[in-house]
């Protein structure tokens, strides 16, 4: 059944849900817990907490946006970190040390967009693979133990006190906001946004439009792969080592992120403002529990619970012909 002109016409996009569920669930938690929840030290200790997995997210929400799923995440982020200390152990400048541990993620992403492409499988199963595959290459890079890196500023990017202090908050915070901005306006300015949608939405259809599908979906997954180089480097920032371990199990709170933020695991859907929101939703929740006293165990089924709902959500959106 068709949906009527005034339904049409007055409905609400999915990301504007995510924010009004996220202003809900902060409102809830500031009864529950308190001052100490809502007080200026706590917001900015869940901003900085939701960093790593936000920037994540925005690499996420490309690729999911044109049909694909990236599980390797994880191990990119935790090679990104052994790259990183590595380069500083060897002498070189922090910024180049920054810029190999982006770049690190860059050539995994272009990597899985290559696999995509050219063996024709299924993105899970690609991902799935080189998920094994880089983290076997930072363990055996780091020679299976942590590495302790020389103090640079690159600590200082996740700091939740930064200096100088008009900053408010750590400019990791605010160079993540800067590469949502420049994720936006990629999604929604240029051809490649353009071309991505399409190819989620409908891949043989975009394909007999002269979308160039496999050379759009190897650019995604590159420009992914960056992005989570980023958040291997805030992840750095904050562990102050290189760490082959690190990051386990985050590649399901960033993919939980973009599908709570109104992201479709079938492709054609999602936004860079409902993927922050649910990455800044799962951040709040997990404070507010934990200021609680709550079980880690709780607060894992609880993840679990929500990540159900959102794909549930996501489903019953398809169903009823819900658009963007």
């Amino acid at each position: 059944m068709k949906n009527s002109p005034l339904s049409t016409r007055f409905r609400i996009p999915a990301s504007f849900g995510s924010l009004l569920g996220l202003a809900v669930v902060f409102l809830l938690f500031s009864l529950w817990a308190g001052p100490p929840f809502y007080s200026r030290y706590n917001q900015v200790t869940m901003l900085t907490q939701s960093v790593i997995v936000a920037a994540g997210a925005l690499g996420m929400t490309l690729i999911i946006i044109a049909g694909g799923i990236d599980l390797s995440v994880g191990s990119m982020i935790a090679l990104s970190t052994v790259v990183i200390a590595r380069a500083l152990l060897a002498g070189a400048p922090p910024t180049w040390a920054a810029l190999a541990g982006v770049a690190v993620g860059g050539v995994c992403g272009a990597l899985n967009g290559f696999l995509v492409t050219r063996l024709g499988l299924v993105p899970f199963i690609i991902t799935l693979g080189t998920l094994l595959i880089f983290r076997g290459a930072a363990t055996g890079l780091s020679g299976e133990q942590k590495i302790d890196a020389p103090i640079t500023w690159l600590n200082e990017m996740l700091t939740k006190f930064p200096s100088p202090s008009w900053t408010l908050v750590a400019v990791g915070v605010w160079l993540t906001v800067l590469l949502a901005i420049a994720v936006a306006v990629v999604l929604r300015n240029t051809v490649l946004g353009r071309h991505a949608f399409a190819i989620g939405s409908n891949e043989a259809t975009a394909r007999l439009c002269g979308v160039r599908v496999e050379r759009v979906k190897l650019y995604i997954y590159t420009i992914g792969g960056l992005l989570t180089g980023f958040a291997g480097l805030m992840q750095f920032s904050r562990l102050t080592v290189g760490d082959p371990t690190a990051a386990k199990g985050m590649e399901l709170d960033i993919i939980a992120s973009v599908v709570i933020g109104g992201g479709s695991l079938s492709g054609g859907r999602g936004s860079v403002a409902g993927s922050l929101a649910g990455a800044l939703l799962m951040t709040i929740i997990r404070s507010g529990l934990s200021m609680k006293g709550v079980p880690n165990w709780v607060q894992d089924v609880l993840t679990g619970v929500i990540i159900v709902g959102a794909v549930t959500l996501d489903r019953l959106r398809r169903e009823s012909g819900g658009s963007e």
